[in-house]
């Protein structure tokens, strides 16, 4: 081929090139085809579709008439229907001639009404009250009648609504902590479930599997070379498959486990957020139920107290010894305590709680006279009163220092307080006594840190209490339970003295049941 063919062949292609794409582009250039079809509808072209049933046409012009022979045709009265018209309905057959049919209404009473109304009055000729408390989970209701408890005399009527509130707030509070305990155990297993699939995936995970497979070849290659016939390489390619066959057969159990324990962690997570909700309603109701039944209470000590009053007032007799004097006036009787103590004065409680043991033999008199059972009785509802207190102060670190003392003397009673607390919050708690519950003394270390939460520099602290004085460092100490209660219960309401004493009121109900009658007597100075 000679150079001007090659030239010539050269410029062609390079005008069919040419060429070709600007065909190409005068093709995309152009707008492509609209595919749409034009529709014109004029005004009732389609027959308008009327609300019909599968018994008539839709389109028809004339709508249905009334079922022949029903309620509605009216054709015996309005006269026949015109000729020629088609019937489209199906005919109705009435028992009674065509017409309007009057139906008579009257306001008489209802039989069977009357029947339980009259059955009622014979079986039950007196009106009474009765409360229906709902059995907890777990008992069995009685299978006879249950005698009410009787109850008399000028307060019955408080006695009694006080009995049931608290008898329901008893069932409120066990169905509380049901639920409660519920929720724990479900979260429980729910957090075993979780930890076990988590472990569970642990060991089922690649990563896992790969080094363990990688140990188990590096055991094959060092039991390979240390080989010295073909029979040992053979032994050492059995174990290195063993292992493997193990390694694999692990994790597969472990992949196993993991979905297993993930469904079942899944399935009790779906009741835990429905049983938290259960357990809040029913802690919630249980306090309600708790708040009247201290309320109940209040009503029952108020109306004995109305009573006592009364009695006192009207009793005349020479031999009984004269009334004492209140400690305060109504206008600050919830600062009773208080400005007794203030004031120096000497309420019973007071000498109560200090262990004068005059004090309980006359208020024990007063409360159960010559019987001797109700005297023992008495003895113990007081005594599990002034434990439920000192106990309460001592927790709240309600306690007196004595000036004189290295350690205690440079701080002040509250400051001395707030480091009683913080011990407390470290695990050395005062016994009540002289000493540390469990013989459990804190260090030098600890001592600083108590300070330290206090608020107190222990910088200050220049020589600190070896163990025999850390040992006795509540040997001169007292509890102030009379300045307690005073700051918690000016009043010694019941509600106060509820609210003080928190769990620790549960087991004094007979006294709370009472306190009519022992409120005025813990009240009474010397």
């Amino acid at each position: 081929m000679t150079v001007s063919e090659f030239i010539f062949l050269a410029i062609g292609l390079a005008l069919g090139v040419a060429s070709g794409a600007a065909l190409i582009e005068v093709i995309r250039a152009r707008p492509p085809a609209r595919r749409e079809v034009r529709l014109t509808v004029s005004r009732d072209a389609i027959p308008r579709r009327r609300a019909t049933t599968l018994a008539d046409d839709a389109f028809v012009m004339v709508g249905p008439e009334p079922a022949r022979g029903g309620p509605a045709d009216r054709r015996a009265v309005d006269g026949p229907a015109p000729s020629g018209t088609p019937e489209r309905r199906t005919n109705v057959l009435s028992p009674t001639r065509p017409g309007m049919v009057g139906v008579s209404i009257s306001a008489g009473a209802d039989p069977m009404l009357g029947a339980l109304q009259a059955g009622s009055q014979h079986a039950a000729p007196t009106t009474q009250t009765a409360v229906a408390l709902l059995d907890p989970p777990g008992t069995t209701p009685a299978t006879g009648p249950v005698a009410p408890r009787t109850h008399s005399g000028p307060c019955a009527d408080e006695r009694r609504l006080a009995d049931e509130r608290c008898e329901l707030a008893t069932r409120a509070q066990a169905q509380a902590t049901a639920a409660a305990d519920a929720l724990r155990r479900a979260q429980r297993a729910y957090d075993t479930h979780a930890a076990a699939a988590e472990a569970a995936a642990e060991a089922a995970h690649p990563h896992a599997v790969r080094s363990l497979k990688e140990g188990a070849q590096r055991e094959f290659r060092a039991g390979s070379r240390a080989a010295l016939s073909p029979e040992a390489v053979e032994a050492a390619a059995r174990t290195w498959l063993q292992e493997i066959n193990r390694i694999n057969r692990e994790a597969a159990g472990a992949s196993l486990a993991a979905e297993r324990e993930r469904e079942a962690a899944a399935s009790v997570g779906a009741r835990l957020e429905r049983m938290g909700i259960d357990a809040d309603a029913a802690r919630v109701g249980a306090e309600m139920a708790n708040a009247a039944c201290v309320a109940a209470r209040t009503a029952v000590a108020d109306c004995d107290e109305r009573e006592q009053a009364g009695v006192e007032t009207s009793s005349a007799a020479p031999a009984s010894p004269p009334p004492t004097e209140p400690i305060l006036s109504d206008m600050a009787a919830d600062e009773a305590l208080g400005i007794a103590l203030q004031g120096g004065t000497a309420p019973r409680i007071f000498r109560l709680l200090r262990g004068d043991p005059e004090a309980v033999d006359a208020m024990v008199a007063r409360l159960a006279g010559d019987d001797p059972e109700e005297g023992r009785r008495w003895k113990l509802a007081i005594a599990g009163l002034l434990d439920a207190i000192l106990a309460d102060a001592i927790e709240q670190a309600y306690l007196r220092f004595p000036h004189e003392h290295a350690f205690w003397g440079p701080q002040t009673q509250e400051q001395n307080r707030d480091i009683t607390q913080a011990l407390a919050s470290l695990g050395y708690r005062f016994d009540g006594l002289d000493g540390w519950v469990d013989e459990r003394l804190p260090g030098q270390r600890e001592l600083s840190l108590a300070m330290g939460y206090a608020g107190l520099d222990p910088m200050r602290v220049r020589h600190w209490p070896d163990e025999q004085q850390t040992a006795e460092l509540f040997a001169a100490v007292e509890v102030a339970a009379d300045e307690y209660l005073a700051g918690a219960a000016g009043d010694l309401t019941l509600a106060e003295m509820v609210e003080m004493l928190g769990r620790r009121a549960d087991g004094l109900v007979d006294l709370w049941n009472n306190w009519g009658r022992v409120r005025p007597l813990l009240l009474e100075e010397r």
